[in-house]
């Protein structure tokens, strides 16, 4: 059996309440070895490491706040991010990133938001995953503005142009392939060809974007395998070898340098 890793899925929503451990059973029978869990802000965190202690080394928190949750108490949620971050270890910072497709009032304030958890990224060298819905090239600017040898991460839920896929590669940055990659209208079937194997990582960011043929519905780990098939017919690749590089990119991009 193939080996997958759902880097990006809210396996702690209430959408999952009712079916949970079958969600889970479900994830291990598709070949998961794990789940990584991005954080929303300070409502999501007990949900969160719930499922961590209920399904160690299987569902990998994060620690983030999303830059939807970025309102003008922002500072109050980064507090609770921050003591988090000093207490214990997490896989990444995340979700963090910039949106400018639901709400524009609080740019200046996603903006700051942004810069504090990226340097506390450096700080405790984790890597960043990065939201940027009708944001990329904001938020590719954003990241210019900091230099630093530890700063690297993934842009998840990707569903930019070649040329902003080039340029997030170009930084050292993994794309996050989920569902959309498997919409007629997305045009990522014109993007996925031209991007090298060894800068994708695959998520679901499950319960949203379900991949088709359960497009609408509600999304789950156990789909990643239905947007892998999509991405070997793109790439002309075999799945057992796009299992085996997005599963060692993954690890790659969550583990901690020894350098």
């Amino acid at each position: 059996m193939n080996h997958w890793i759902d880097t990006h899925a809210h396996i702690y929503n209430d959408e999952f309440k009712a079916d949970r451990e079958d969600t889970i059973w479900r994830a291990r029978e598709a070949g998961l070895s794990s789940i990584y869990m991005p954080n929303v802000d300070h409502a999501s965190i007990d949900g969160m490491l719930e499922m961590e202690a209920r399904y160690p080394d299987f569902c990998i928190p994060m620690m983030g706040l999303h830059p939807c949750s970025v309102k003008k108490d922002f500072e109050k949620e980064l507090y609770q991010v921050e003591a988090w971050l000093a207490k214990r270890k997490f896989a990444a910072v995340g979700e963090i990133g910039t949106d400018l497709y639901w709400d524009k009032t609080f740019w200046e304030q996603q903006k700051e938001a942004f810069h504090i958890q990226v340097r506390w990224a450096i700080q405790y060298n984790l890597p960043i995953v990065l939201h940027s819905r009708e944001s990329i090239d904001e938020t590719i600017e954003l990241l210019q503005m900091h230099s630093s040898d530890k700063l690297r991460g993934v842009f998840h839920c990707f569903s930019g142009s070649v040329e902003q896929a080039k340029k997030i590669t170009a930084m050292g940055f993994y794309l996050g392939l989920g569902g959309v990659s498997t919409f007629k209208k997305s045009g990522m079937d014109e993007v996925i060809p031209t991007i090298e194997l060894e800068n994708i990582v695959l998520e679901t960011d499950c319960p949203y974007l379900a991949p088709v043929p359960h497009r609408g519905k509600r999304n789950e780990p156990a789909y990643i395998p239905l947007i892998a098939q999509k991405i070997v017919e793109l790439k002309k690749i075999t799945l057992q070898e796009l299992a085996h590089i997005t599963t060692a990119n993954a690890n790659r991009l969550f583990s901690t340098p020894t350098a």
